[in-house]
Order: C-alpha cells, then structure tokens, then sequence
C-alpha cells in the first residue's frame, strides 16, 4: 500500500525520534555501567563540603582538611569520564599566555547533585604556561592535577598594604597527576601553577562566598610574588592587574 507524502514524514520522523531516544538512553546506561558508584558519591560529598563551607557549619581550614581528603580518594579514571575529558580537550586552543579555561559538564545520572553549590572548570595551557599566580578573597579553591606536571607554588596572604600584599612562600615543589592543593582565606591564599610538561590541565572546584561578614567581594586579586624578599623570609609583593601578571608570568 502506498503511503502519500505527510504520512510518509510522519512514519519517518517519528522513526528518527525513537532511534535517537534509544541512542540517548544506551548512551546514558552505558556510561552509568562504566562509572563507579564510589565516584557518584565522591561527587555528592564534595558537595556537601560545599554546602558545610558555605553555610559556615564548617571552617574554611576544616573545609581544606576534608576536601584534601575526598581528592586523596578519587579515582582519577572514573572524574576523567565523568567530565567527559577526552571530548572536553579534543580541540583546544591553547593561548600564547597563560590558561585557557574549559568548562566540564558532569552527566547527569542517578546521586549526581542535580544543584552544584561550586563551580567548576578546567584550566589548560602549554608548556611554560602558567595559571597567573593570584590570591582569592571570600572564596575556598581546590585543584586536581589531570595531565601533565606542574611547578605549583603557594602562598600566605599575611597583609594588606595600599600597592603590596605581604606573602609567606608555603610550598614550592613538582606537582604530578592526581595530585592536588586547596585555598582558604586563612591558608595558602595564593597560588601559581605553571605546565612543565609539552601540555598541562588542572581541574579546579571553587566555593564563592564563604565568609559574607567579610566585607569583601569574591574574585581575584593579583600581584608579584617574586617582589622585595624581607630578611623574615616574607615578600612584598607588589598589586598588579591581570595584563600586567599574564604578561610575566602567564
């Protein structure tokens, strides 16, 4: 029997929809199959950590112990299809200075929080590059190296004067894959990463607001780190904006 033109479009549409459905559905339980539970739950506790940190149940300092203890755990594997990496970094342009950063999307599956309280992201730069070094204000921080190594270095932000922050070096060493650091206003507030392999990624969760008595915006601040070294070990390092930091140091 003949089917006229409509009907025929009809049929074939909604054959398309189905197999498109499908398509989408087997996509979903086969990455559902391929990731662990271990890892949704990781997820979710990090979140909770979040929420802790946020909501001020919890300490900044508190929130870097546990949160440093949850990355001790992941399984680097698991994250990796989770954030669907290799689609994520399949054609990056990496910039002449500094990080490009990349914005993962976790799957959506059975646990998976459906409202993150932090943001999310994926810094990746060449060889040489550099994640600017930079301090936060109102805001607690943790990266994840997940390819490639990095000379990492970390501050304390001891004080604020009109055209200098004060800094105390904390670490300074190689940091190689599935290695990890955090950031609170009250410890290691600056960092700088820099790829010393041909390509470098970072993932990185950040809280904003978590002090609001604070009185101070959430976002970055930039300077020198390799400013004026006081005889105490400490540096005055000078406030610069990010051109000026992308141009060194990026």
């Amino acid at each position: 029997m003949s089917l006229d033109r409509r009907e025929f479009s009809k049929q074939a549409l909604g054959s398309l929809l189905t197999f498109s459905l499908f398509d989408t559905l087997f996509a979903r339980d086969a990455f559902a199959d391929a990731v662990k539970p271990i890892t949704v739950r990781w997820l979710a506790d990090v979140n909770a950590l979040g929420n802790d940190v946020k909501d001020q149940k919890i300490k900044q300092l508190e929130w870097q112990k546990k949160i440093e203890e949850l990355y001790a755990q992941v399984d680097l594997a698991d994250l990796l299809k989770f954030i669907d990496f290799e689609k994520l970094t399949a054609k990056v342009d990496f910039p002449e200075h500094g990080a490009r950063s990349l914005r993962p999307q976790f799957t959506e599956m059975d646990g998976v929080p459906t409202k993150l309280v932090f943001g999310k992201q994926v810094f990746a730069m060449k060889k040489g590059r550099s994640v600017v070094p930079h301090g936060h204000n109102n805001m607690a921080t943790a990266f994840l190296i997940l390819k490639g190594g990095f000379h990492g270095r970390h501050y304390d932000r001891l004080k604020e004067e009109s055209d200098h922050f004060l800094i105390r070096p904390t670490i300074d060493r190689g940091f190689q894959v599935g290695e990890y650091s955090t950031v609170s206003d009250y410890k290691d507030n600056v960092h700088w990463f820099t790829a010393t392999d041909d390509v470098g990624y970072i993932f990185n969760i950040h809280v904003m607001d978590v002090n609001p008595s604070s009185g101070q915006s959430t976002g970055r601040v930039y300077m020198d780190p390799l400013g004026e070294k006081l005889a105490d070990g400490t540096v005055r390092a000078r406030k610069i904006k990010y051109d000026e930091v992308n141009r060194l140091y990026g």
